[in-house]
């Protein structure tokens, strides 16, 4: 027998080994994915996604994801000649702004992922949360800040932003008979009204609803940064929503990481096991994270 031991295949094999006690631990289990950011606008990191994905069924885990788009969907706005009006960070939503974002979110984007998924050889099914009532959305109110404009009594004034929802009711029916059928579903963050009236949901925001309602084991936020960092931009690896509280009083979290980590903390709080903030930018940052002692991101958990 040949004693010719190549490192490269031998690193191989012990990187696989290092999987299995994750393999076994998650067979069986529920990971919903969101994605988005610059990940999404690069074919790479594209393929990379999906061949984590496909990986992710063929292991035994039930991977479900949830995807954005507002960059794609602003584009879309541009060519159409739809001016856009922001609130703290939030687009108004007008009806127009609406069909177009569900166009972009449901159309184009959505089956762009199935296809992804498809070429990497797994199967995936494209909905909306209109699919099968899976999402039940109620209207979203966002204050101005105070600064930006207040009343008389310096109150912040509450802006109307349209058909910007959030989520009131998941019935995850239609995302277990997709996934009972061995397929990964793959859903666009639009939800419907009680009245049958369109909502643009936060993808972040639809994720954590899911993550919540199906009990996942693992709700992953992928991100353009890598984790949470400490003020010397170091990054943390495990937090608890008291951590969280305490960070985001002292200022070390700030901006747009805020309404990332309050949907964590309300997804583990609400049946999520764990949920982990990961740099979406980084080639299998899943799959490091997963499957490696090592991890690559922050881990939230209750």
């Amino acid at each position: 027998m040949s004693q010719n031991h190549d490192p490269a295949m031998l690193a191989k094999a012990q990187t696989l080994t290092e999987a299995l006690p994750y393999l076994q631990r998650y067979a069986g289990k529920t990971f919903v994915v969101k994605y988005g950011g610059h990940a999404m606008g690069d074919p790479e990191l594209a393929q990379d996604f999906a061949e984590d994905i496909v990986l992710l069924k063929a292991v035994g885990i039930n991977p479900v994801v949830v995807h954005g788009g507002g960059p794609q969907i602003g584009r879309m706005l541009k060519a159409l000649g739809i001016e856009s009006q922001f609130v703290d960070g939030l687009r108004v939503t007008d009806k127009q702004t609406a069909e177009v974002a569900e166009m972009v979110l449901a159309g184009a984007i959505n089956k762009e992922l199935v296809s992804w998924i498809a070429r990497a050889g797994g199967k995936a099914i494209g909905i909306s949360g209109k699919d099968g009532g899976m999402v039940i959305a109620r209207k979203v109110e966002a204050k101005k800040s105070p600064k930006a404009v207040a009343g008389e009594d310096g109150d912040p004034i509450v802006v109307d932003l349209g058909f910007v929802g959030e989520p009131d009711r998941i019935d995850t029916t239609v995302i277990d008979t997709i996934v009972n059928a061995g397929m990964i579903p793959v859903i666009a963050p639009i939800g419907v009204g009680p009245d049958g009236e369109t909502y643009n949901i936060n993808a972040d925001t639809m994720a954590g609803a899911i993550a919540a309602a199906l009990g996942a084991s693992r709700l992953f936020l992928l991100t353009d940064v890598p984790g949470v960092l400490d003020k010397d931009k170091n990054l943390l690896t495990d937090l608890r929503p008291a951590d969280i509280a305490r960070l985001a009083e002292d200022g070390t979290i700030s901006g747009g990481m805020i309404p990332k980590l309050e949907t964590c903390v309300h997804a583990v709080e609400a049946g999520c096991e764990a949920t982990v903030v990961l740099d979406g930018r980084v080639p299998h940052a899943m799959l490091l994270e997963i499957f490696t002692a090592r991890g690559a991101g922050t881990l939230i958990r209750a």
